[in-house]
């Protein structure tokens, strides 16, 4: 494995450009601690070149949000022949988009908060105030309202009185054209990382998330000290089963491939509710997926060394 050398693509053009590049440089810093050979790509313009002229053993995909994880640069390796670390396009695209997620765990007999999915075009047809009403009247306070794609919490906020409920469209359609709106449940927030081995996919220890002020945003994500992480989570027996059991649930049903992490809430009932699905989890110093392997007893280097050697041997 030491031979090996790989390409750890972060960056891109994404709002996630920052993250992802945090993401790169931990990532390399393990892959090299373990014995590989890594260069840190950038997701621009020169990317073919690179992969034909100084072909790697296998890339590495660190991107977060829009085309590193919405199934476009998948393609680009895939067409090129390069295996790579990480869920294939087709699948990349069926969990970047959560309405769609939601909907084939639902299917699957999983539990997911309610919601309703309306593109920028229905207000603009219908009219704000009547479509707003009939979500409240159907869903109920508080409400999350996300973008139907993207990460890091980019544009999402909680609705808790129906007056602050067009601002906070306004602001969730900043971010993209269609938003997602799903019932609000309490509960305890956790994270579970699920990684491919030789006897199938299985979760780390899940991260339970406690932002200071109430709200999991992209500043309580990226700023050390807005959030307190308990890894494992402080759940019993029973639910730390439960939301290792929903996160392999979602890698299997969703076709996803080597690493992912999904975000759930444990609800007072002890009803697991999955939430959403990412298939390039983040690396940085406030990430959850580190956490998880160090809860683990494991090693960065090593998890994603032995992917490298997945990806290789496909």
């Amino acid at each position: 494995m030491s031979n090996r050398w790989v390409a750890v693509l972060s960056g891109g053009l994404s709002h996630e450009r920052e993250v992802s590049l945090r993401s790169g440089r931990r990532l390399s810093a393990a892959l090299r601690s373990a014995g590989l050979v890594v260069e840190e790509w950038d997701a621009d313009g020169r990317l073919l070149t690179r992969l034909r002229e100084h072909r790697p053993d296998a890339v590495v995909v660190a991107l977060h949000g829009g085309e590193g994880e919405n199934g476009s640069v998948q393609t680009i390796l895939e067409l090129a022949g390069v295996p790579f670390v990480g869920t294939d396009s087709r699948a990349c695209r069926r969990a970047w988009d959560k309405p769609t997620a939601k909907a084939e765990l639902a299917r699957a007999g999983l539990a997911t908060p309610e919601w309703a999915v309306l593109p920028r075009d229905t207000f603009r047809e219908l009219g704000a105030t009547p479509v707003l009403d009939q979500i409240v009247s159907r869903l109920g306070l508080p409400l999350m309202l996300k973008p139907d794609q993207g990460g890091s919490a980019l544009g999402a906020q909680v609705v808790r009185n129906a007056t602050d409920l067009p601002a906070a469209m306004v602001g969730c359609l900043a971010y993209g054209n269609t938003v997602l709106a799903e019932r609000f449940i309490e509960g305890v927030e956790v994270a579970v990382a699920v990684v491919d081995g030789p006897d199938g996919p299985y979760a780390l220890p899940a991260v339970e998330i406690v932002p200071e002020d109430g709200i999991y945003d992209y500043t309580s994500r990226y700023t050390a000290g807005l959030t307190d992480f308990h890894a494992p989570a402080r759940l019993d027996e029973k639910a730390s089963a439960a939301v290792g059991e929903l996160a392999v649930a979602a890698h299997r049903l969703l076709g996803l491939r080597d690493v992912s992490r999904t975000d759930a809430i444990v609800a007072a009932d002890g009803t697991v509710h999955f939430l959403e699905v990412n298939v390039s989890p983040g690396l940085t110093e406030t990430s959850l997926l580190p956490m998880a392997v160090e809860a683990s007893g494991g090693s960065l280097g090593d998890i994603y060394a032995g992917l490298v050697e997945r990806a290789v041997n496909r």
